[in-house]
């Protein structure tokens, strides 16, 4: 059986939005992500982060070093008592043509086989008009938050899409779309 997931882009998001961060001295939460996160899994979704890594193809780090600052960010969440079900990230630079590198779907879709996710009642939540793009893509409701480049992304969001300052307000907007998701399910 499938369950709905949210996915969470990670620079901008998560973390403070800085020059390809894979160490995790350099890791600074942003303010209400993990309060966010915490909500979230309250309410029952899985958490999926999924997030574009550019800086392995342009050689500033490895493969192994994404792996390593995300297996220790999920120990911290877990310290926290908030699981993610999975990392997801593209280690492709602009224009190779990947399928896996936001705006494109993949990683979302790979996700969804992996973990058996039901797309059509989940969410994608980032900064930037590609997580807008790869959630529409994928069939999974988008919102963009103002952290990040969010702000700056605002004015480029198709109509419709939600716009809200944090994680936190993200989760809220998520709650009151779920409540109603479950009212008209019975």
């Amino acid at each position: 059986m499938s369950s709905p997931a949210v996915f969470l882009d990670r620079d901008g998001t998560l973390n403070v939005e800085k020059d390809y961060v894979y160490r995790y001295e350099d890791w600074e939460w942003v303010p209400g992500a993990v309060e966010g996160m915490r909500k979230l899994r309250g309410l029952g979704f899985r958490l999926v982060v999924v997030s574009n890594q550019s800086g392995i193809a342009r050689g500033y780090f490895g493969i192994s070093d994404v792996r390593a600052l995300h297996d220790q960010v999920a120990r911290d969440l877990l310290d926290k008592g908030i699981e993610v079900a999975g990392f997801y990230f593209c280690p492709h630079g602009p224009g190779e043509g990947c399928d896996c590198r936001k705006p494109r779907p993949g990683l979302i879709l790979q996700a969804e086989k992996d973990l058996k996710i039901d797309l059509a009642h989940s969410y994608m939540v980032g900064d930037k008009r590609i997580d807008v793009q790869a959630a529409q893509a994928a069939g999974v409701h988008p919102i963009l938050v103002g952290t990040g480049y969010g702000e700056k992304e605002r004015a480029t969001l198709p109509k419709g899409v939600p716009f809200v300052p944090d994680l936190v307000a993200a989760a809220r907007q998520i709650e009151k779309a779920h409540k109603t998701d479950c009212k008209t399910a019975f």
